[in-house]
């Protein structure tokens, strides 16, 4: 069987393990568990489109974006990956209507193991989406603030202990760290000065992540759709929003939002 459209990145729910759906034309249209230890045929067609306003493209920006969106969409804003700069909730921003829908929000600091523990921010209504897109395996809440730049003046703070990025290759290894996110929490609060500790959390639920994989690889490689055009294997596993295929390696799906592909079952 065949489907095809343009990627976004896959669609998650959390169960006993992770479920996830492959997402075409802004659609959940194939169940991708179902598909572990099958062979599968990724193709891509040669187009892209800007995931913002659609315009064909020879690259992308920014995970998706034409040039322009990617200079000027508040979804491409430096506060995206800089929380700390953002001013959603001095009514600001490069779409404000856009900005008080989604950063003059509840935002959420965290620790999350993924392969070594690092602190990140998300909104509070991604919980735990955004955990399952890094590939956590485990992930615990360490603040809660009414705006996404609070959120990341915690992160700033934190990340001078800990790390702000997700090592991808040890994630998909599966390599794990024995550290104790509650106790690490609790060291890492202490270095906040006062105007941001009222924001701390003292949770103690752990949330834990089972993904479908059958087998990890040893190493890993990285597959790129706009050198190979077309891969073709047994999907040996899922995590975060990568696909592994058996010995030949694995692809960052999000990577190549607006990419029109095709994937034969």
């Amino acid at each position: 069987m065949r489907v095809s459209g343009t990627l976004r990145k896959m669609s998650v729910e959390q169960n006993d393990t992770v479920q996830y759906k492959l997402n075409l034309d802004r659609k959940p249209v194939l169940d991708l568990n179902a598909l572990v230890g099958s062979e599968l045929v990724l193709e891509w067609d040669g187009e892209i489109n800007c995931i913002n306003c659609g315009t064909s493209l020879k690259k992308t920006y920014g995970q998706g974006f034409c040039y322009p969106c990617f200079r000027d969409s508040p979804q491409a804003a430096p506060c995206i990956m800089r929380p700390e700069l953002c001013e959603a909730h001095l009514g600001k921003g490069r779409d404000v209507e856009w900005e008080e829908a989604h950063h003059n929000q509840p935002h959420a600091v965290y620790l999350a193991q993924t392969g070594d523990v690092k602190v990140g921010v998300t909104r509070a209504t991604q919980i735990p989406a955004r955990w399952i897109d890094q590939g956590a395996y485990r992930a615990l809440q360490i603040a809660k603030t009414p705006y996404r730049r609070l959120a990341g003046e915690i992160e700033v703070e934190l990340k001078q202990f800990v790390s702000d990025r997700t090592d991808w290759r040890r994630m998909l290894v599966d390599a794990r760290s024995d550290h104790d996110l509650i106790a690490l929490r609790d060291e890492l609060l202490d270095f906040l000065p006062e105007k941001l500790a009222e924001y701390a959390t003292r949770d103690t639920i752990i949330q834990t992540f089972n993904y479908p994989v059958m087998e990890y690889p040893e190493k890993v490689k990285g597959l790129k759709l706009e050198d190979l055009k077309q891969i073709k294997g047994m999907l040996t596993g899922i995590r975060g929003q990568y696909l592994m295929f058996d010995a030949k390696g694995v692809i960052n799906l999000r990577k190549y939002s607006g990419y029109k592909v095709s994937l034969n079952y």
